[in-house]
């Protein structure tokens, strides 16, 4: 499967990113618009196949740039998950030297063991959040 990585919302449509995060549990009720402002306000990446010419994979990441990143709205469409392409995404994310030496965060409820193969630790009774609308 031909697969490229994109880097920059600027070269994402964000249909397609509103049609992936629309079909998960965490941002399955966001406003198009919160989708579309949060991708102006973050760093994000794609998977993007080739002989498809669809976008089926995203992520975003939000950081200072001197101490910690956030990953967030990481999502690979039903269908192509278990391709190597979520592991693929990620790989690419924390190869940027921008994010080298950075602490990374980020939640989830069930792809824990996803992210053990990156370095991540759950860290339980220090994550905190407060449950907004988005």
């Amino acid at each position: 499967m031909d697969y490229r990585i994109i880097d920059g919302a600027d070269k994402i449509n964000p249909e397609e990113v509103i049609k992936l995060l629309k079909s998960t549990y965490w941002a399955g009720s966001r406003t198009d618009g919160q989708i579309e402002k949060s991708m102006r306000n973050s760093s994000c990446y794609g998977v993007y196949i080739e002989n498809e010419k669809k976008l089926v994979g995203f992520a975003r990441v939000i950081s200072d740039y001197a101490t910690t990143y956030y990953l967030c709205d990481v999502v690979v469409k039903e269908g192509y998950r278990g391709m190597g392409l979520g592991n693929a995404l990620i790989s690419y994310i924390e190869s940027l030297p921008v994010y080298a030496g950075l602490r990374g965060i980020l939640i989830t409820r069930d792809a824990q063991n996803f992210y053990t193969r990156f370095g991540y630790e759950v860290l339980n009774g220090r994550v905190m959040v407060k449950a907004l609308n988005c």
